[in-house]
């Protein structure tokens, strides 16, 4: 850590304002995906308790604030079996389908309105040419017992069935499914599956 973070008077003030913002958007879009309305058992449910650690921890990545949300988050994940590995790049619009075992690398870059559900890896290969992590678009739905791997780019408006394995790039509009994985181009793929909200 810079010492001189310590003699600031951002490193102590609460990011709220960005916090608010993202998850306005994440409760609408899970509001629009759970039928209309959020019941109290989801409200208070670990799917919607973790995407609220994690928006505050992700706008106050910086400060002394966000390690009291890390520290939250690791406890809520010992619980969960969710594991974001510090990940602070996911976009707007946020759903987690069911509670239970996801795995995200830290350095996976996302864009806007992801779903994801239990039993989803999302990691590094270290090797060969598809070393690195994935990079998504927006809109990209993953199902459950899914892994993606690799230095590979999955398109906007992708919907990754269940248990299927992908290691290569994914373009736009495209339904993968299999292992090993074949794809199926549809235009929204997503349409469904995830709320056609605009921010």
């Amino acid at each position: 850590m810079n010492i001189k973070k310590l003699f600031t008077t951002n490193f102590y003030k609460n990011n709220n304002r960005e916090y608010k913002e993202r998850i306005k958007k994440d409760y609408l879009i899970n509001q629009e995906f759970r039928g209309g309305g959020l019941t109290k058992e989801f409200l208070h449910g670990y799917e919607w308790k973790y995407i609220n650690l994690y928006r505050k921890f992700q706008a106050n990545q910086d400060n002394i604030w966000g390690k009291c949300y890390r520290w939250k988050m690791k406890k809520l994940e010992n619980k969960t079996g969710f594991s974001f590995e510090d990940n602070i790049t996911i976009g707007d619009g946020l759903i987690i389908g069911h509670w239970g075992k996801i795995v995200i690398n830290g350095q996976v870059q996302f864009g806007n309105q992801m779903f994801i559900t239990h039993g989803v890896t999302v990691g590094r290969d270290i090797r060969g040419k598809r070393a690195g992590v994935p990079k998504f678009g927006d809109r990209v739905c993953i199902r459950t017992n899914s892994t993606i791997v690799g230095g590979i780019q999955i398109g906007n408006d992708v919907l990754i069935a269940p248990n299927t394995f992908v290691n290569f790039d994914v373009p736009d509009h495209s339904i993968v499914i299999g292992n090993p994985a074949k794809i199926h181009h549809r235009d929204n793929a997503t349409e469904g599956h995830i709320p056609n909200i605009t921010f």
